[in-house]
C-alpha cells in the first residue's frame, strides 16, 4: 500500500509538529478493503466528488445518481455509471491519460460521514459493463490503494429537498437540461444524443 504522504506533506507536518499525529492516523485508520460502514455509505449516497489530473489539466467534479448508482464489486473496488453529460469529457479524458484519482464521499446529515479514497480508475465501454448500470454511456471502475475515513467536524448538517430528475432509471426518461436548448448548442448536439429531437419542443429542466 502506498504511503499517504509525500515530501511536501512531510515538510509541513514537521513545521507544525504534526508528524506524530499523521503517522498514528496512517497506522490506525488507513486501509485498503472497505469497512462495512463505508460500503453502506458508498452504496446509499446520491453523489460523490472525484479529482483527476493529467499534466496541467486538474479537475474536480461531481458524480450523482439515484442511491445505489455506486456499486461495490470487490473488497476494494467500486463501479459507477457515466451518464449523459456535456460532451467535454474532462474527468474521463484525464482518466484515460492518468488513472490516478481521488474520491470524496460525504453524507451531509447528523452522521456526517466523510471518506477519502485514492487509487486507479479505468474506463469501461464494453456491453457487459454498461448492462450492469442502466442508462450508462460508459462505466468507471475504481480500485483503491488506500481508504481514509476523515474527521467530519466541519461538515454542516443539511437536508435533501428534491432529488434530481435526471438520473436514468428503468421506466424513467430523464428530461433534457435547459442548456441543450441554447441556440449555440442544440444544432451541434451529438448525433446519438437522447435529447436531440426534443430540445426546443419540450420544457427543459435545470438552467445550467
Amino acid at each position: 500500500m502506498n504511503s499517504m504522504f509525500h515530501d511536501g506533506m512531510r515538510e509541513l507536518q514537521d513545521d507544525f509538529d504534526g508528524r506524530g499525529v499523521a503517522d498514528a492516523l496512517e497506522a490506525k485508520r488507513k486501509h485498503r478493503e472497505f469497512w462495512p460502514e463505508e460500503i453502506e455509505l458508498f452504496t446509499t449516497v446520491p453523489f460523490f466528488f472525484i479529482a483527476t489530473t493529467y499534466g496541467e489539466a486538474v479537475d474536480c467534479s461531481f458524480r450523482g445518481g439515484a442511491p445505489g448508482f455506486v456499486k461495490v464489486v470487490a473488497p476494494s473496488v467500486l463501479e459507477w455509471p457515466e451518464y449523459d453529460g456535456n460532451s467535454m469529457y474532462r474527468t474521463l479524458g484525464n482518466i484515460i491519460r492518468n488513472p490516478r484519482v481521488g474520491l470524496l464521499f460525504i453524507r451531509f446529515d447528523a452522521t456526517a460521514n466523510r471518506t477519502r479514497l485514492t487509487g486507479n480508475a479505468a474506463l469501461l465501454r464494453d456491453a457487459g459493463a454498461i448492462a450492469r448500470h442502466p442508462g450508462a454511456k460508459a462505466v468507471v471502475r475504481f480500485e483503491a490503494d488506500y481508504v481514509y475515513p476523515n474527521c467530519p467536524r466541519y461538515i454542516p448538517e443539511m437536508r435533501l429537498v428534491t432529488p434530481s430528475p435526471h438520473p436514468p432509471a428503468p421506466g424513467h426518461a430523464p428530461p433534457p437540461p435547459a442548456w441543450k436548448a441554447r441556440d449555440y448548442i442544440r444544432d451541434v448536439l451529438p448525433a446519438d444524443d437522447v435529447h436531440r429531437d426534443i430540445v426546443g419542443s419540450a420544457e427543459p429542466s435545470r438552467k445550467l
